[in-house]
């Protein structure tokens, strides 16, 4: 069987979008007053760190998204509306991810399952994350 490449592809403007789904998706267990009160309008990973999810953190996470079969998954950021959608992505490993340390925009980062079905998040504090969240 011929292995498919890892096929990345741009789709401007999609970031508002996917961080309100990833919300309903993750975090609506949790009503609005709830959320505020941990600060997720700052930060989306706050529902981890918080620990108002079950999740999977640092290596536990890591090795999570590694298991994960990643057919197809967006990525996107918490203060900007760049976003990738990944087809072909059973090979995607942590250092294809368009993460860049010590940016602003770019280190607060949250690749989502297709269906929706797990999220893998990295975040700029190097003491909280990566998180990883498995839907039941």
């Amino acid at each position: 069987m011929e292995k498919k490449h890892l096929k990345q592809l741009e789709i401007p403007k999609w970031g508002t979008y996917l961080r309100g789904r990833w919300r309903e998706c993750f975090a609506s267990h949790l009503s609005f007053k709830e959320q505020q009160e941990i600060w997720m309008n700052d930060f989306l990973w706050h529902l981890c760190s918080w620990e108002k999810v079950k999740c999977l953190k640092q290596d536990d996470a890591v090795t999570a998204f590694l298991q994960q079969d990643k057919v197809k998954c967006t990525i996107f950021y918490q203060f900007i509306d760049d976003a990738y959608l990944y087809e072909h992505a059973d090979t995607l490993t942590i250092k294809d991810l368009p993460y860049i340390e010590n940016d602003m925009y770019y280190n607060d980062m949250y690749v989502m399952d297709w269906n929706n079905e797990w999220t893998f998040n990295m975040t700029h504090q190097t003491n909280c994350g990566p998180y990883f969240i498995q839907r039941k």
